[in-house]
């Protein structure tokens, strides 16, 4: 009887010790995975910009970034935007409260520095504790207004969207008039050589520089890439010359990937998607904070 006592001791202290050590490896590994995400995220982020470790940007570029939710109170659902007030505000941040038919509900300062805002947890507690209980939030997705001095010059938004197989996971650009800056492929599973050449330069470059007017109707051609544009968009050629076949083919739709139309169409669709989902939510969210003098740091 006391061997086995002794047996089922020795295996009990394995098992909490093996728990232990595994519990503490994927703490550290899902750090650090979490961590490389953030970095690669943020490298995408400059990148779009137009900016990298031989053009750093500069000191006066900021980042500001805008949370929204889905907020329901008694029944009825609201958007809610999770903003940073302007600098030297009593409190860092604002949650901004809008009805569905984008006029002002409620605002409230929320009290949190920015590394617990950065937190999915730590960010929504401080919105509940701001705004009170009995109320739900939802996350629902992140932005972010670049401005250089002041002036804005740019949004970044992520999105996903289905692809040939799963979904498609992206990063865009847009400019201060919606514009396309550009946009990258964070993770998708488009077979190789057909659907994944959705992460060539030849590729992703078509989109550059069109307009949010064209950008809205935008299709998708099965054509060849007219050679003289596909050195433009891959960099062959001077600076000049990418100039001029990007302003020549600027108004143009976006050229099939052969034998991969399907995956074309579903970035093409998706961008456009993201774009006017995006532009729609924040002129609402700029008009009512000018409208109702909300001061924030953009």
């Amino acid at each position: 009887m006391k061997d086995i006592l002794d047996i089922i001791f020795r295996l009990t202290v394995s098992c909490l010790l093996a728990a232990v050590v595994m519990g503490s490896t994927f703490i550290i590994t899902n750090k650090a995975k979490n961590h490389n995400a953030h970095v690669r995220e943020e490298n995408v982020r400059y990148a779009l910009l137009g900016y990298n470790d031989e053009t750093p940007a500069p000191e006066s570029v900021k980042m500001h970034e805008v949370y929204r939710y889905v907020v329901s109170e008694a029944g009825k659902q609201y958007m809610g935007y999770l903003v940073p007030a302007k600098h030297g505000a009593a409190n860092p941040f604002i949650f901004v409260v809008l009805d569905l038919d984008g006029t002002l509900a409620y605002q409230k300062p929320v009290n949190a520095d920015e590394e617990k805002i950065r937190e999915a947890k730590g960010r929504d507690e401080a919105i509940i504790t701001a705004i009170g209980p009995g109320k739900g939030i939802m996350f629902a997705e992140h932005t972010i207004v670049v401005t250089d001095d002041g002036n804005r010059i740019a949004y970044l938004m992520g999105g996903k969207f289905p692809g040939f197989k799963t979904f498609i996971h992206v990063m865009m650009a847009l400019d201060p008039a919606y514009s396309m800056l550009g946009f990258e492929v964070l993770e998708h599973e488009e077979d190789p050589g057909l659907g994944a050449e959705i992460e060539q330069d030849y590729f992703k470059n078509q989109f550059d520089g069109k307009t949010f007017d064209i950008l809205k109707g935008l299709q998708v051609v099965k054509a060849p890439l007219p050679s003289e544009y596909q050195k433009a968009l891959e960099g062959k050629v001077d600076e000049a010359e990418i100039k001029t076949m990007m302003d020549k083919y600027r108004e143009q739709d976006i050229y099939a990937l052969t034998g991969a139309t399907i995956s074309t169409k579903a970035v093409s669709d998706g961008l456009k998607g993201i774009a006017k989902k995006f532009t729609y939510r924040m002129d609402t969210l700029d008009s009512v904070l000018k409208e109702q003098q909300i001061a924030v740091s953009f």
